[in-house]
């Protein structure tokens, strides 16, 4: 079936809970790229998230008898407040099914709108496989994420106000893609008014549904998701909002946990305004789009999305928001043990500010550091670690190095001669009470726990280190063990910053 997206947008009816959001300069960044930044800010609407639009735009469009029965939606974020606004101002029922691993603060946030919260499993598939079952037994109007005309069409309406509010040239927008709504609608607008306009999808390096799946020619199903940019972590994109992708948008883009970090900060700097995750993927997707293309002059938007952020994350943000800009470079270095040793390294480092150093004796040979310096550019990092090794101290960069930067900095402490047939591994889990006694529950008594490092980082997941030690004898029992688990883990045995510090 058609559908004729263009007159869609125009006619769709947001406006009642919605506002037009203001397309603002981002004048440090714009300076700092050699680049005119605009950002789109859909983090100031009325649930700080453009969610609300789509959610909307589909329930104000069902028949007045659905729309009496009631709505049912699956989220365990910003659609479900989207969902329970819309209900409240078109004077319906919404149930809304959370995953039970839902923090508190979103739980609270949808009742306060008069939702009607109903929590099931673990997943956002297990929620959304509850719902289905409720809507066909009571009667009710599912209101997708994403993958729905009406929802599209919803969000459609900021690419309508972006053309309309800045008529001038526009050489691209940057829009986060999780299901695809919101890049689908934006993109099928812009590209229909004004084709010039290159829209290129931001998705984060371990949450590429989307990208994978145009790369495939058909939609693929992940595995896993990376839970830091919670807002996009979907394992399977839309059908509609795959063809609308494949047809509209021009290029794609990824980023890791540090960009997004770094991103956050850069909007913090220009807006004073914090977003959640997915809400700075657009900006840290456009600052990496800008350097590898090597982009001057140019005027380009990018969607802030939202601003649903826990408090608490701030913590882990703020340390890796360095890395995430080239701020900050993390070193392995070697030195001999033996008298002036660390002042020779001290002289090396020069005048350079030392952002962290973390060292404990383990062997009678040699000392191995952990060095964190201030940097002022991604170039200087291998120069860095020339330098040390020109000076004869054996250096290992670490600045992209996820367990080191995560667990290692926290936990500088030398081998262990008792840690016999150990394995390594980081897994993340729901941050909730007893996921931590389902893994221990889960794992044979007869393997020692010998390395464990946990740190909450205020996220709706916990990360955690754990050295097992299994016999070889019990590799094919202990690989059962981690499919049965199911939690998404790495296998950090050969990670080098293991071998020289843990």
């Amino acid at each position: 079936m058609s559908v004729d997206y263009l007159k869609r947008i125009l006619t769709s009816k947001v406006y009642d809970v919605a506002h037009e959001t203001a397309l603002e300069p981002a004048t440090r960044i714009s300076r700092r790229i050699g680049n005119t930044v605009l950002l789109k800010r859909e983090d100031t609407q009325p649930v700080f998230s453009f969610k609300l639009r789509g959610a909307y735009n589909k329930m104000a469009n069902l028949p007045v008898e659905t729309l009496r029965r009631g709505v049912i939606a699956a989220s365990a974020g910003n659609h479900a407040q989207g969902v329970a606004l819309a209900a409240s101002r078109l004077k319906c029922r919404a149930v809304i099914v959370m995953p039970v691993t839902t923090p508190q603060v979103k739980i609270d946030a949808v009742k306060a709108l008069g939702g009607e919260v109903v929590l099931h499993g673990d997943s956002f598939t297990d929620a959304a496989e509850h719902a289905a079952e409720l809507q066909t037994r009571e009667g009710l109007a599912f209101v997708h994420p994403f993958d729905d005309p009406d929802v599209i069409s919803g969000q459609g309406t900021i690419g309508m106000e972006i053309l309309r509010q800045h008529p001038g040239p526009i050489d691209a927008v940057f829009v986060a893609i999780g299901g695809g709504g919101l890049i689908s609608g934006v993109a099928a607008y812009i590209k229909q008014l004004r084709p010039e306009i290159q829209v290129i999808g931001v998705q984060t390096d371990d949450s590429n549904a989307m990208i994978r799946s145009v790369q495939a020619g058909r939609r693929l199903k992940l595995a896993d998701v990376g839970l830091f940019s919670d807002g996009t972590a979907v394992k399977q994109v839309g059908q509609e909002t795959f063809r609308l992708v494949r047809e509209y948008v021009d290029d794609f883009i990824t980023v890791d946990t540090d960009a997004i970090c770094a991103g956050i900060k850069d909007v913090f700097q220009d807006t004073r305004s914090v977003l959640e995750p997915a809400g700075a993927l657009a900006v840290a997707g456009l600052k990496r789009y800008v350097a590898q293309h090597k982009w001057k002059g140019k005027t380009l938007v990018a969607i802030t999305c939202g601003a649903n952020m826990n408090f608490d994350r701030l913590r882990f943000v703020a340390e890796r928001a360095d890395v995430g800009e080239a701020r900050e470079a993390l070193f392995a270095i070697t030195l001999p043990e033996q008298r002036g040793s660390f002042l020779r390294l001290c002289e090396a480092v020069g005048q350079r500010a030392v952002t962290e150093f973390n060292y404990r004796i383990s062997d009678s040979e040699k000392a191995h550091v952990y060095v964190g310096l201030q940097i002022r550019s991604e170039a200087e990092i291998e120069k860095l670690a020339a330098h040390f090794r020109k000076q004869g101290f054996p250096t290992l960069d670490l600045t992209g190095n996820e367990m080191a930067k995560t667990h290692l900095r926290y936990m500088v402490g030398g081998h262990s001669e008792l840690a016999s047939h150990e394995v390594l591994y980081r897994f993340e889990f729901p941050e909730r009470p007893g996921a931590l006694m389902k893994f221990l529950g889960a794992m044979n008594p007869e393997w020692n726990i010998s390395l464990f490092h946990y740190r909450n980082q205020g996220d709706d997941y916990g990360r955690i280190l754990v050295g097992i030690q299994v016999p070889p004898s019990d590799k094919k029992a202990f690989r059962a063990f981690l499919t049965t688990l199911g939690y998404p883990h790495w296998n950090e045995s050969d990670n080098p910053a293991y071998q020289l510090f843990l």
